[in-house]
């Protein structure tokens, strides 16, 4: 029987996952809430918010959906998973996503540690303060040494981390986020942690709660500049897979991190169904996790599924009766490189609603759309946020996929667009 999907999401990430779906001979039809110019392509965008419960439902019975995939954390830390089993109509149609006990590892930034610490997960030093507790924050930094990481316990939307040098610096923008609330509600707690030396990575696994897949690993670009210089932004490109993220380091990931994970919330009694995103840093060739996300992240996305062979709307229909381990979801034997092209003046104030020219040029790689949506007067994509468009190459190795890509995003145009030049570069001499 084939089935109906729904996805909710408008970035990168859902285009990617879109893409990747549509290749399944098991789906019927498939929806995106709200999607965008990219998502259309592959299935029919709806007008709904992704944090619209009530419109989710009325369209999810109305539309027969068999699947509700979830993209982002925002509808997954409000309890969109939650909201569904709570529902007598629609408790029986598997969400892809934790419930809100599971989405709170990314909802807070003191939880996940607090969870980290009581599983013996390898993690930084930290302590968590509030308004009250700021002689004791200050305290705390003087027995560490610089740069310092101050955490918003809450969502932030990705800009909440802070890394400073200086101590006072650090103190007045400490003092910023518990008092004047820099980041709203979700720095009404500050996680201070010491900072690790060495080199970020990503590794990401679909689990049904008790078995689990593990995908590619990845590494993304947060700084708009080339050399990682400037402000941190969503994501300026990824590689995939990491170079240093051989056997060996899997190995201690896997055994050290995502096995006690998943065995930690067994024993919390949290349901978990979807994809857990582990943040991690490799020091001296041990891994420290950073951070848990409840979902895929953007732009590691659009480089990890490309790499996946199998169906994935197969593997996400067996979550629910917990059968992941009888689906095969297998890793092609490639380097995949993904370059964001950005609206100049991001992750500031920029321009919107240029067109998009040259995705029409695309061979040997992928575009996947993020902020951009499709003009029907138009009849083309115009640009409608400040990460505008991922673009995707895959290779034998990594020098090729990187060539590839960026021959690629030199013929696609658009008023003021801006990319990094380096995606990659830093791990060519590790590969």
């Amino acid at each position: 029987m084939k089935i109906n999907v729904l996805l909710i999401g408008s970035g990168g990430r859902e285009h990617a996952i879109a893409w990747k779906l549509a290749q399944s001979p098991l789906l019927e039809k498939l929806y995106i809430a709200p999607g965008n110019a990219g998502t259309r392509l592959h299935g029919e965008n709806v007008a709904i918010s992704e944090t619209d419960f009530g419109a989710i439902k009325q369209f999810v019975l109305k539309n027969n959906i068999n699947l509700v995939v979830v993209g982002p954390e925002e509808p997954l830390v409000r309890g969109i998973h939650d909201f569904f089993l709570a529902d007598a109509v629609l408790k029986e149609i598997p969400v892809v996503g934790p419930t809100q006990s599971g989405a709170v590892l990314e909802g807070s930034k003191d939880f996940s540690k607090q969870f980290m610490a009581r599983h013996q997960i390898p993690t930084a030093k930290y302590e968590t303060f509030t308004a009250g507790t700021f002689d004791k924050a200050l305290n705390f930094l003087k027995t560490l040494q610089p740069p310092y990481v101050l955490k918003a316990d809450g969502l932030a939307a990705g800009k909440g981390v802070l890394i400073l040098t200086g101590f006072d610096e650090t103190v007045s923008e400490l003092r910023n986020m518990l008092f004047d609330k820099k980041f709203g509600e979700a720095s009404a707690k500050v996680v201070i942690e010491e900072f690790l030396h060495g080199i970020e990575m990503s590794a990401f696994v679909l689990t049904d709660g008790k078995n689990y897949c593990l995908l590619p690993s990845a590494k993304d670009y947060k700084r708009v500049g080339n050399g990682d210089t400037g402000l941190n932004t969503g994501g300026m490109g990824a590689v995939s897979p990491v170079p240093f993220a051989d056997t060996e380091f899997m190995q201690k990931v896997e055994n050290r991190i995502i096995r006690p994970t998943i065995v930690g919330l067994q024993k919390e009694n949290i349901p978990y169904q979807g994809f857990i995103f582990f943040g991690l840093m490799n020091v001296a060739g041990d891994p420290y996790v950073i951070e848990y996300n409840v979902r895929m992240g953007d732009p590691e996305t659009e480089v990890v599924m490309p790499l996946l062979k199998g169906d994935l709307l197969e593997a996400f229909l067996s979550l629910k009766s917990q059968e992941l381990n009888r689906v095969k979801l297998e890793i092609a034997n490639q380097t995949a490189v993904c370059v964001m092209m950005v609206s100049g003046g991001y992750p500031n104030s920029y321009e919107k609603g240029f067109q998009i020219h040259g995705v029409e040029c695309v061979e040997d790689c992928l575009a996947f759309y993020a902020g951009a949506k499709f003009d029907f007067s138009t009849q083309t994509a115009i640009t409608s946020g400040g990460r505008v468009l991922a673009v995707t190459a895959l290779a034998g190795y990594l020098e090729e996929a990187m060539q590839k890509a960026y021959s690629l995003v030199s013929k696609i145009d658009f008023n003021k667009k801006y990319f990094r030049q380096d995606i990659g570069k830093d791990l060519l001499e590790l590969e």
